[in-house]
């Protein structure tokens, strides 16, 4: 069994929390937008990790945005799936075990307003 390490953000490991405690009921709607919580496997220590992050689905499909708020870098998160591409996806009450990829260019600039429907601040 993998052991879980909440973030070493308070707000971040708050959220999560609250979020898979009310299986979505507290934290779902979060700063005008929707939310899952995606688990990873921490590429460096192994153990589970979890964050919250837009809710953007396209069909049975889920997109996820590694945007890092406009930062230079990749979310840890993403870095994660690169390494291990299994993931789970708490979608309110829901869980859904799948296996991430990385859109293509041009799945991409299809993807892309999906995402900014869901989250218009995306192309800020």
């Amino acid at each position: 069994m993998t052991h879980y390490e909440p973030s070493r953000i308070p707000f971040v490991a708050d959220h999560v929390e609250r979020y898979l405690a009310s299986n979505g009921a507290d934290g779902y709607d979060f700063g005008g937008a929707t939310c899952i919580v995606l688990s990873t496997i921490g590429r460096k220590t192994g153990a589970l990790r979890r964050c919250a992050l837009v809710r953007v689905k396209d069909g049975d499909r889920y997109l996820v945005v590694g945007s890092r708020g406009g930062a230079p870098k990749h979310p840890e998160w993403y870095l994660n799936l690169l390494q291990n591409a299994d993931v789970t996806i708490h979608d309110r009450d829901e869980v859904h075990e799948m296996r991430a990829r990385v859109a293509t260019p041009s799945e991409r600039a299809q993807l892309w307003p999906i995402a900014t429907e869901a989250w218009p601040a995306y192309d800020d």
